[in-house]
């Protein structure tokens, strides 16, 4: 009795199509992680250009999008080889007639989760920029309405340094007293300008004058420089723009150095001005 043979069945036109269109997808969808990975790798370039990032940085910030950037191409062309080879491996398989009916899912998976994961990154790093480019954008608006508002408009070369309160002018004056009296400064006088002008008749918004130092930080800075007595003692102006944001005005610690020639030693001793205009306005 003659034993049965087993004959392979050979592979149809269709099944090496079917592979071929297969292959031809994965080629696809690697082009596109890799053209989409290029795009996202200029991004931060092109955030850098509309002003998001600091034009004077001394080195290129390009942001975390370069690294996604490079992920995505990197991606692609590990899409490109994978795919490449298990076509290879296929073509093999349908030539001998014996094709695998299951085929791994492995490559298809971990594209799918690869994508989710750095989509999710890059939706985060997204948000952060908004960020970002919302407080320069409010920064910019308020430096806007501080020029727009006064009635002599301010020269960029006057010194002053004006930062918005988050506080009303009577309790921004109130936190500053605190503020000095706990370190130590002697507050000297409040000036009330907007209540002199009530007592005369006259309408003005509320605006106080702080006139405040220490005799052990300004004595040393009139001995090398008498003219700085003209601006000391320190002054800070507590004003109200009338469209509903309070000012904390002061000279430029930076400015009075300047323009009385103080040493960079002695500009320690003014620049106190500059941490209470800052813990004044939170």
């Amino acid at each position: 009795m003659d034993s049965p043979t087993q004959t392979s069945q050979k592979a149809e036109a269709r099944d090496y199509l079917a592979a071929e269109r297969t292959f031809l997808a994965w080629v696809r969808t690697g082009l596109a992680l890799m053209g989409f990975g290029f795009v996202v790798a200029r991004f931060g370039l092109f955030l850098k250009q509309v002003g998001l990032f600091d034009q004077a940085s001394s080195e290129p910030s390009y942001g975390i999008s370069l690294w996604f950037g490079i992920a995505l191409i990197g991606a692609g062309v590990i899409v490109h080889l994978s795919s490449a080879w298990r076509h290879v491996r296929l073509v093999r398989e349908l030539d001998k007639g014996q094709p695998e009916c299951a085929r791994s899912l492995t490559q298809a998976v971990a594209a799918a989760l690869f994508l989710s994961l750095l989509g999710l990154a890059m939706a985060i790093y997204l948000v952060s920029v908004r960020g970002a480019a919302k407080i320069q954008s409010q920064d910019i608006k308020e430096n806007t309405m501080v020029q727009a508002t006064s009635k002599t408009p301010l020269d960029a070369n006057n010194g002053i340094i004006n930062k918005v309160s988050s506080h009303s002018v009577d309790q921004t004056v109130e936190k500053l007293k605190n503020i000095l009296q706990s370190k130590g400064i002697t507050l000297f006088a409040v000036i009330d300008h907007s209540g002199e002008a009530e007592k005369v008749g006259m309408k003005m918004l509320p605006t106080k004058l702080l006139i405040f130092g220490n005799p052990k930080a300004g004595t040393p800075l009139m001995v090398a420089a008498p003219s700085i007595a003209i601006d000391l003692p320190l002054k800070m102006l507590v004003w109200d723009d009338g469209q509903g944001k309070v000012w904390i005005s002061y000279n430029s610690p930076d400015y009075l150095k300047q323009r009385h020639g103080l040493s960079q030693e002695l500009l320690q001793n003014i620049a106190i001005v500059e941490v209470l205009a800052v813990k004044a306005s939170e």
